[in-house]
């Protein structure tokens, strides 16, 4: 029988402990581990680099969530998407990225792997036409965010799964925004999924982290053995806390998706909101895709305001419930000004952000208490 997703968050990889019966894995704060005689590693475990028992729970938890072969958990979920662009490409290499990508991934392609050789083009991934006409014999991988950050646009995963394998590359999708809750690219035929856990896998802004989750489990085993040489590794109290918050995601995926539908409702009703980015709605460009592919449609809204980039700094600043700051996905709604904030690193480049944009993380509070304050901050 397979499992479904509640009982897998909540059970795959983290048994009772054998000795003491406990049903939460333990915090092993521990750098190195007594050997049964040379070479003979009890468990597998000799340096906590190469492997620690609390991140092997977290990293068998993602992997059964996401329906992959190998799971493996990072520092960052930036240490995780270096750690695939090292491992899958060489210098001279190209990688297709989306043309309003995370401002934190365009800046490690541009600022970082550009110099080591690593080559890439932004392309809109909704245009599969367009994406053909990019790749090249050099292309390794074709890079997906969907929903993406922070102009929530929809690319068809298994579409773009074709595309790349047709071609010799891979389809690397960036999970984040969805959670693997909410959509599993694998099974659309992925072959690696990237998360930042900080988001809404942890779910209480209070830890950060990265995973990777391959399909394959030959391609499972090089990652794994490029987190090891490159040592970017989950510790263990940080797995712990992403281990206690995958636990009760889907819950609180679902209040957040309750909670952003009706933050929608009163955007679109509102004079100073001149549109409402959120796959959710029937008339968003990507709505039928992400129909197709997503259980729901999030808890990420975006929208533009009449009166630019001044009135949306000041909408940011008269929230209030809305909390001021970078990140997403914990259970405090956030508000931010992307252009500014998130996505700074990308201005002057074809992946700025409008100047009018407004994001928000809707979390699961009270939603008459959001609308309230969001009624407020608009003015």
């Amino acid at each position: 029988m397979t499992e479904g997703f509640e009982t897998l968050a909540i059970h795959a990889g983290q048994e009772a402990d054998p000795q003491t019966g406990a049903v939460v894995p333990p915090i092993y704060a521990v750098s190195t581990y007594k050997q049964d005689g040379v070479g003979g590693l009890r468990s597998g475990y000799e340096y906590s680099r190469s492997a620690n028992p609390t991140r092997t729970a977290l990293e068998e938890a993602m992997a059964a969530v996401e329906g992959g072969a190998r799971g493996l958990a990072f520092a960052s979920g930036l240490a995780a998407e270096d750690t695939v662009l090292r491992t899958i490409c060489r210098p001279g290499d190209h990688v297709i990225i989306p043309n309003d990508a995370y401002g934190g991934t365009y800046r490690l392609f541009a600022k970082v792997h550009e110099r080591w050789g690593l080559h890439y083009d932004p392309v809109a991934l909704d245009n599969l036409s367009a994406v053909g006409a990019a790749i090249t014999p050099k292309t390794k991988a074709i890079w997906v965010e969907t929903p993406t950050n922070p102009l929530l646009g929809i690319s068809d995963i298994a579409a773009l799964a074709e595309l790349a394998h047709d071609c010799g590359a891979l389809l690397v999708v960036d999970n984040t925004f969805a959670s693997p809750y909410l959509q599993q690219p694998l099974a659309l035929g992925a072959d690696i999924v990237v998360h930042s856990t900080t988001k809404y896998v942890g779910g209480h802004s209070d830890v950060v982290g990265g995973a990777l989750v391959a399909g394959d489990a030959e391609l499972g085993e090089q990652l794994a053995y490029h987190q090891n040489a490159m040592g970017a590794v989950a510790g263990p109290f940080d797995a712990w806390l992403t281990l206690r918050g995958l636990k009760t995601l889907a819950v609180r995926m679902d209040r957040h998706c309750d909670n952003a539908e009706r933050v929608v409702d009163l955007l679109l009703a509102h004079p100073k909101v001149i549109s409402v980015l959120y796959p959710g709605m029937p008339e968003h460009p990507g709505h039928e895709v992400a129909a197709k592919q997503m259980r729901r449609f999030g808890g990420m809204v975006s929208f533009r305001v009449a009166g630019g980039e001044a009135e949306a700094v000041e909408i940011c600043n008269r929230a209030k419930l809305f909390t001021l700051g970078e990140s997403l996905g914990g259970v405090e709604s956030l508000i931010e000004h992307p252009g500014r904030m998130t996505h700074a690193s990308a201005a002057g480049s074809p992946l700025e952000v409008p100047g009018d944009l407004v994001r928000l993380s809707v979390g699961i509070e009270s939603i008459d208490d959001l609308l309230a304050d969001l009624s407020q901050a608009l003015g």
